[in-house]
């Protein structure tokens, strides 16, 4: 899985709402929320370039970009490198974590628990 750095992730945030995009609406959409110029976002679609996280393609006279990784398999991995490094690989102890340090809305309980009934009725 390729390593998308959280500054890369504003870019591919950007190509997965709406791809493909040239690199002036990039800037212009991830540019100014980030307080970035020109030259910082267009480090950035470089870097992914060579990560091989983006592809370029000419179209219409226009170089536009387009993510190689989707959205979902980035959570993925993102979401497994944040449980591996911090609880040992092991959900539970996430879910127990942040019950003790946030509050759970009624909503969010009722969720998890719709959830768990959900997998044990897969088994």
């Amino acid at each position: 899985m390729t390593k998308i750095s959280a500054a890369e992730s504003h870019v591919m945030e950007a190509l997965w709402a709406g791809e493909p995009l040239s690199a002036d609406e990039i800037v212009a959409q991830v540019g100014p929320a980030q307080n970035w110029g020109e030259a910082t976002v267009k480090t950035l679609i470089n870097r992914l370039l060579k990560k091989k996280a983006l592809v370029s393609e000419r179209a219409g006279g226009r170089t536009r970009y387009r993510p190689l990784v989707s959205r979902a398999d980035y959570v993925t991995g993102e979401s497994q490198g944040l449980l591996d490094r911090l609880f040992g690989g092991e959900l539970a102890p996430l879910v127990a974590h942040y019950a003790k340090h946030r509050a759970l809305t009624p909503d969010e309980v009722n969720r998890l628990k719709r959830l768990i009934e959900d997998l044990d009725e897969d088994d």
